[in-house]
């Protein structure tokens, strides 16, 4: 092959290459706004569910809602502990909480964890779900012991059900 052939290849390979790199980054953009789009108008809603313990706070999947004996209010210590946040995920609420029929909204609110997410807190209690549930209103899990503290439900006035 010639040295001019050789050049006429490379300068279309750089044009692909260009075109190649152009439509990725407005695909990117175009799902990256989609993406903050649909975060800005999220909704977190915390209801409450009846179990065999009583009315329990549950995530808007409907997934039971847990506290951390080791927390303090606002504060929480599962972050700090190795492997608890992978068994015991923080409810995350990157839009509106709302709170269900029976809750006080002015119990519900959010901390701010080191990631930059945003945890919901009830009545200062951090809020996790457990990786290991099967079911929506699952409480089989409520009273665990593991990580150095307890998991209990919550009821609508923020105390631990057990």
């Amino acid at each position: 092959m010639s040295v001019n052939g050789l050049e006429g290849n490379m300068t279309r390979l750089r044009g692909v290459g260009l075109a190649v790199g152009v439509a990725a980054f407005a695909t990117s953009s175009v799902a990256l706004g989609a993406e903050l789009s649909a975060h800005a108008t999220r909704t977190t809603t915390i209801r409450l569910a009846q179990t065999h313990l009583g009315k329990i706070l549950v995530s808007p999947s409907g997934a039971t809602l847990f506290m951390f004996t080791r927390d303090r209010a606002n504060t929480d210590a599962c972050a700090r502990i190795n492997g608890c946040s992978t068994v015991w995920p923080v409810l995350k609420s990157e839009g509106t909480l709302t709170a269900g029929r029976g809750l006080r909204s002015a119990l519900l609110s959010t901390i701010k964890l080191s990631s930059g997410a945003r945890q919901v807190s009830y009545d200062g209690h951090p809020l996790y779900t457990y990786s290991l549930s099967t079911s929506p209103g699952d409480t089989s899990y409520v009273g665990a012991n593991e990580f150095g503290g307890r998991w209990y439900a919550l009821d609508a006035a923020g105390r631990a059900v057990k």
